[in-house]
């Protein structure tokens, strides 16, 4: 198999990694890709917003399969265009991918379906906003209503934080924001494949959306994430797949719009129960990191399966008991006004270290010349984002993940760059998350 991959960050990364692993493929293209997915892939400079584009380019190469990484091209409508193409597509199509792209619309699906999450309030006004601060009380839960690359979504005891995110979020033309009731309890991330009709789940992983230690600062994108989760229930796969995976997939279906490639369930665990916090159209970031580095299972049938609607023909998939870690290494200044363009070295030793690999998400080569430069070690390799890196650990135990994800990330030299150093703390010294 060939295999396009459409992305630029550090899970279409891991994405990479993992495909080119697999002995059943013979070529891996990422469309724009990064400079680390070089080693592994051929890059091709095209926008992935691009549906047109991304088709064509697919088409010319004659690929079995496109999988589509972030949220923005599947809203945008980037697997319909390579569908219409008649090709394999990993991913759904624009009106699936609402699911994401409206929160209103997933509380929609989740009420027909009967899923269990938080109850919701839709406003367009900062009048129906304050109302519905004043109906739920502290913690208060504010969600822009459109995509916001992880960071849309505000909880504060402060109320007046809590209007002024929704005032900004309403600022856009059509906008709106959903009000929530606050849920208590660990949260847990589980990814669901889905051909339309059948779904198949991997293994739960946690991340860490806060900017430093203890939960401490603004959201981010993700700070690091770890699987397997010790604390979590014994049952909660089949609880998820059950009471939430199964219900929306089969109320899509029934919509005529079938949801085609992975759903992401954000979960709390609360003391009323399980409950649904978001729903995302594709694989998380940082959790696919370490989900992929856990998985013995060839990945390139499994995403042909689900494209093509055969995953009901799937044997189990087989999880390593390894566990990981991954720890992102984010730029001077991130989330707020993350600073680009500082040279990047030491990646050498840090993807050579024991256990270890390191993955590509806001870097970018300085010069042009992409053909002439190492994207492990030079100079001419510099931040371009605020996520920069995610280093992945793996190793018998959360602790000795740990411990090989932060040698390697102390090997990493990025001027004025910041990361978490407490990712999985809890969990591998077997204490209950909150």
């Amino acid at each position: 198999m060939e295999i396009l991959v459409v992305g630029t960050g550090a899970r279409e990364h891991a994405l990479v990694r993992t495909l080119s692993l697999d002995p059943d493929v013979s070529g891996v293209h990422a469309a724009p890709g990064n400079p680390g997915m070089a080693r592994q892939a051929q890059l091709h400079d095209v926008d992935p917003l691009d549906g047109a584009a991304v088709a064509a380019l697919a088409t010319s190469l004659g690929v079995d399969l496109v999988v589509v990484g972030p949220e923005a091209p599947l809203v945008a409508g980037v697997a319909d265009a390579v569908r219409a193409a008649g090709l394999p597509v990993f991913g759904p199509s624009a009106q699936a991918a609402r699911l994401e792209g409206s929160k209103a619309f997933a509380k929609e699906i989740m009420a027909a379906a009967g899923v269990p999450t938080a109850e919701p309030r839709v406003a367009t006004t900062v009048d129906e906003v304050a109302a519905a601060l004043d109906t739920f009380g502290a913690p208060y839960v504010v969600k822009d209503d459109g995509l916001a690359a992880g960071k849309g979504v505000v909880v504060t005891s402060d109320r007046d934080e809590a209007l002024a995110h929704a005032r900004a979020c309403l600022e856009k033309d059509g906008a709106a924001v959903v009000v929530e009731e606050y849920l208590d309890g660990p949260e847990v991330s589980l990814f669901v494949l889905s051909d339309g009709t059948d779904v198949v789940p991997l293994v739960p992983a946690q991340d860490f959306k806060r900017a430093f230690d203890g939960d401490a600062g603004p959201n981010t994108g993700g700070m690091g994430a770890y699987s397997p989760l010790p604390w979590a229930p014994d049952d909660l796969v089949e609880q998820v797949v059950e009471t939430v995976a199964r219900p929306t997939v089969a109320e899509m279906a029934r919509r005529g719009t079938p949801f085609v490639g992975v759903l992401y369930c954000g979960l709390a665990l609360t003391s009323k129960g399980l409950r649904v916090v978001e729903f995302n159209a594709r694989f998380g970031d940082p959790e696919t990191q370490v989900v992929l580095a856990r998985l013995g299972t060839p990945l390139a049938g499994v995403l042909l399966a689900a494209a093509t609607g055969r995953l009901g023909e799937l044997e189990p998939l087989h999880w390593r008991a390894d566990s990981a870690v991954t720890v992102v290494v984010a730029a001077h200044g991130y989330p707020a006004d993350p600073r680009t363009g500082d040279p990047i070295t030491g990646l050498e030793a840090a993807d050579t270290a024991p256990g270890v690999h390191v993955l590509h998400a806001g870097t970018a080569w300085r010069t042009t010349d992409a053909a002439s430069v190492n994207p492990l070690d030079d100079p001419l390799l510099v931040s371009a984002g605020g996520r920069v890196l995610s280093v992945v650990g793996v190793g018998e135990t959360l602790a000795e993940a740990r411990r090989a994800a932060y040698v390697a990330v102390d090997q990493v030299n990025l001027a004025g760059s910041h990361h978490r150093t407490d990712i999985a703390l809890a969990a591998a010294e077997e204490q209950q998350p909150v």
